[in-house]
């Protein structure tokens, strides 16, 4: 399906605006008012766009600003998460090891010890693979692996 040009012109600069400022709230009213639509039409048009429901893209920038931060620097967990977006270290400990397999500090000490076997892959190709993938929604990964958990008496009363 091919969507209007100046549609895409308007969700491009809302998808730049999250870019840019990752780290602020972006609801769907905000992101509408941005792009001069209503928050249903944005929604949809979004999605269809880019592949992924705002949130998700949104959650994917945070988290890839996140691994940047732990790479890069030393600065402690807290601060990371304060500063890619999080208003709870708990939620942004949580989210992260949900997208990404690993605790943030895991993560930061694997990246450390991986660092030296990349360091002649250009950054463009590291990135790329590092990239969060959001094709399921988080609380979707939770529930499934709830359901994976139960007892088999359990799951079949779920079912």
């Amino acid at each position: 399906m091919r969507q209007d040009p100046a549609l895409l012109r308007r969700l491009l600069r809302a998808k730049d605006r999250m870019d840019a400022a990752s780290h602020e709230a972006w609801p769907v009213k905000r992101l509408a008012k941005v792009s001069g639509v209503s928050e249903a039409h944005f929604a949809r048009s979004f999605k269809d766009a880019f592949g992924l429901p705002p949130h998700r893209y949104l959650l994917t920038r945070r988290i890839e600003r996140a691994t940047a931060l732990l790479r890069d620097t030393d600065a402690p967990i807290t601060d990371i998460a304060f500063q890619t977006g999080w208003s709870s270290l708990g939620t942004f400990g949580r989210t992260f090891r949900d997208i990404t397999g690993l605790s943030p500090g895991d993560w930061r000490e694997s990246d450390k010890a991986a660092l030296h076997a990349l360091d002649r892959v250009p950054a463009c190709f590291v990135n790329a693979a590092r990239r969060p993938d959001l094709i399921t929604a988080v609380s979707e990964k939770r529930r499934q692996e709830a359901a994976d958990n139960l007892p088999s008496d359990q799951t079949k009363e779920v079912s």
